[in-house]
């Protein structure tokens, strides 16, 4: 287990949270961040390179057949018996295939269970067992902080409530058995009753028998998502998903 140290900053009172998916931000993650509503669809997307461009097929084939969609605090979550995740005590999730539907779920259930809004029971190990390369400890901080500037009165670990947000889509930006990169588009509510949607991109890498997402650039999703209109040219998630 790698517990980490605190340090730097990250994304706090301009966001407002949908879950998860990511992004700490949008999904997966997931807020939708405030600015996003007034900028243009292709706002570009800053990504921390994982592998060449060269080992990534770009956009393998995820059968649903056998998938299922359980509730997670609010937020509708796949799960593959063949694919996992394996093993959910204590609210995580562990234990993917490696392969291109192993990865997807991989990168929707870890990039979720990283959002501080499940208190540090959920988000701590999810960061520090789950989050890798050189910006993991800055997310773990962020999250940190984040945490005790929104729980307000609530008793120190408790979780901060339940989400509003439906993953919708996912689009396939390279995927090997060593790493894959991954758009996903999630959809919360905005203001005036506006549905708001975002897309973030999400990396994984094969580490250690499972798969890992690596931590955001900055330790904070901001540069990793966009606000995207509809889903228009992404896979749609069928079921609860969508």
């Amino acid at each position: 287990m790698n517990r980490r140290q605190d340090s730097g900053p990250w994304w706090r009172r301009g966001w407002i949270f949908a879950t998860t998916v990511i992004a700490a931000g949008t999904l997966i993650g997931l807020s939708v961040p405030m600015a996003f509503r007034t900028e243009p669809a292709n706002t570009p997307i800053t990504v921390r390179t994982t592998v060449q461009a060269g080992q990534l097929m770009s956009a393998p084939q995820v059968p649903f057949a056998g998938m299922t969609w359980r509730d997670y605090h609010g937020v509708l979550l796949p799960y593959s018996a063949d694919n996992g995740p394996r093993d959910t005590e204590n609210d995580l999730a562990t234990g993917f295939t490696q392969t291109p539907r192993g990865a997807l779920l991989a990168a929707v259930h870890i990039t979720v269970r990283a959002n501080m809004r499940w208190g540090p029971k959920v988000f701590e190990p999810t960061i520090e067992d789950q989050v890798i390369g050189p910006d993991a400890d800055a997310l773990l901080v962020a999250a940190r902080e984040a945490y005790e500037e929104l729980r307000g009165d609530r008793p120190d670990g408790e979780a901060l409530g339940r989400a509003y947000v439906v993953l919708e889509g996912f689009r396939w930006q390279g995927y090997s058995p060593a790493a894959a990169s991954v758009d996903l588009v999630s959809a919360g509510p905005g203001d005036s009753e506006v549905t708001v949607r975002a897309v973030t991109r999400v990396q994984v890498q094969w580490q250690g028998g499972d798969w890992r997402v690596v931590g955001p650039p900055g330790g904070t999703w901001a540069g990793s998502a966009a606000p995207v209109d509809s889903t228009d040219g992404y896979v749609r998630f069928p079921g609860g998903g969508a």
